[in-house]
Formats: structure tokens, C-alpha cells, sequence
């Protein structure tokens, strides 16, 4: 079954993957796998998937990387329901299980687990190749694939993403202020204005050792079509304005709403009017 899903990766060019027993995962949503049927005893294929881009290069780029391409809710969902018909159909004695976000496994600890990457000071998933530029899913299967799990590593503690980072300023996460709902008050404005972000923050990354070498190295950049079509490096007001709610809704930021995001582009349209001015 492992040499099956492996051609079926590749395909997909997702080389960075790994199977881990389910047993020793940290099972936060047990209801999910009951949902299934598959018991507690089965294999997880935790999967890595790059999505950084040349396009998240573009010095304008006012969204964090893993908004500028389409959901990747999308990414997996088209995935599983190209991949797990084609399990049934192979293996018809097992249940197979996709998902991504809302999992029944803390897919952090998982994926480190599992030999992906380390545990970064930003919580965040490092990967050799990819650094932290990765969207986790998992297949989950109550067949026993042979595999082990590794002891939970740590990055090197070098510091550098919290010395950068702007929480201490902004009294939170930057990422969580941009996504705030309602009224922002004059410092929460400035803040954002400062950081030049509409939707998220990405300092944390850019500033981390691996994500510069991975960025050197070349291996930073997704192969993935999907993250590579579409994608919107600067939001403005006139482009969001002309999204149909069809296109809406396959963005990142859909998920709080137009009215969130549209009051942050409007910020940055006043403050261009008042140096017109």
C-alpha cells in the first residue's frame, strides 16, 4: 500500500510524507475517527505540502505567502477524493480517511512525529526542504502499515523568529489583528499600516535560518500547479471588489468574511489618499 501511495505522490509532486503509527498520535477529535470506523489502531500518512511560489516573492506582496494562492482546503479536498476511491477500489477491506485542519491527530505533533521536520519556536512545522512553507494533511487508514515514529525535535533555538517578532508591540499576534472583526482602534491601525499587511504575517518565517537557506538553496519554491495558478500577491481594494463570491470563497481569508478584510484594504486606500494630499 506504501509503494502505491508513493507513485500516487509523485504524481502529485509531493515528495515529503511519512507514515506513523496511529497509536502513537495525539488524538484530539476522537469523533472524527469514529465517524469513519477506523479504530485506533491503524497507520497515518502525514503529508508536507509546499506552497511558496515565485509569486510570493513579489516585493508588493501585502498578504501573508499561504494567502495568495487559493485555499488549500481546496488542494486537499481534491485530493482525497481523487486518492481514496482509488484506495477503496485496490484495498476494499479498509477504510481510508483524508483530512486537513480539522483532524482527529494534532497534525503538528504528527508531522514531527513522523520525520517531516522539526518543532519551531514559531509552532510551526520546519521542514529540511522546505522549510516552514508546508500545508499538513493526513490520510488515516485502519490497515497496519509498517512504520515507526521518531522522538519530538526541536529547531535550534536560535531566537531569531521571536527577537522579530511584533507581538510584544501589538499587544498580540499581528496575523490575529489583521483577522479581528469589527472596529479597530487608532493603534491597532497604525500597527497594521506599519506592517504593511492586509491579511497575516509572515515575519517569523522570513527572519528563520531555514526558511534563508531553503530560499538560497532554491528548495523553497512549490512545484504544485495548483499553488502556482491564480495567485494574488497584492490585494487591493479594486481587485477585491471584482471577486465574484465564487472566487471569494476559494480564499484563506474567506473564512472571516468580506467585511474584515475589505476594512484593512480600506486603511491602506485612506492612507494613500492622505499622502496625495
Amino acid at each position: 500500500m506504501f509503494s502505491f501511495l508513493s507513485t500516487f505522490f509523485s504524481k502529485k509532486q509531493i515528495d515529503c510524507f511519512a507514515a506513523i503509527p496511529l497509536e502513537d498520535c495525539r488524538i484530539v477529535r476522537p469523533y472524527l475517527l469514529d465517524k469513519h470506523g477506523i479504530q485506533r489502531s491503524g497507520t497515518v500518512i502525514v503529508m508536507a505540502v509546499p506552497y511558496y511560489t515565485r509569486s510570493c516573492d513579489d516585493p508588493r506582496r501585502n498578504l501573508s505567502a499561504y494567502a495568495t494562492s487559493r485555499d488549500y482546503h481546496t488542494f486537499y479536498k481534491m485530493l482525497f477524493e481523487e486518492l481514496i476511491p482509488c484506495l477503496q477500489d485496490r484495498f476494499p477491506q479498509f477504510r481510508f480517511a483524508g483530512f486537513a485542519d480539522h483532524s482527529p491527530i494534532d497534525e503538528l505533533d504528527a508531522a514531527v512525529r513522523a520525520g517531516l521536520g522539526v518543532y519551531g519556536k514559531n509552532h510551526l512545522v520546519i521542514t529540511p526542504k522546505y522549510s516552514s512553507y508546508v500545508f499538513l494533511g493526513e490520510l488515516i487508514t485502519d490497515a497496519i502499515i509498517p512504520c515507526v515514529s521518531h522522538p519530538v525535535r526541536t529547531c535550534e533555538d536560535c531566537g531569531a523568529c521571536m527577537r522579530i517578532c511584533p507581538s510584544k508591540e501589538c499587544g498580540g499576534c499581528l496575523s490575529a489583528l489583521t483577522q479581528k472583526k469589527g472596529i479597530l482602534n487608532d493603534e491597532e491601525k497604525r500597527t497594521i499600516l506599519k506592517y504593511e499587511s492586509v491579511w497575516g504575517c509572515d515575519i517569523c518565517q522570513e527572519t528563520c535560518p531555514h526558511t534563508i537557506a531553503a530560499k538560497r538553496n532554491g528548495t523553497v519554491y512549490s512545484p504544485i500547479p495548483f499553488f502556482q495558478e491564480a495567485s494574488i500577491p497584492e490585494l487591493t481594494l479594486s481587485i477585491f471588489d471584482e471577486m465574484s463570491d465564487t472566487e471569494f470563497a476559494g480564499r484563506a481569508y474567506a473564512w472571516r468574511g468580506r467585511d474584515t478584510i475589505r476594512r484593512n484594504l480600506l486603511l491602506f486606500e485612506e492612507e494613500k489618499g492622505e499622502h496625495k494630499c
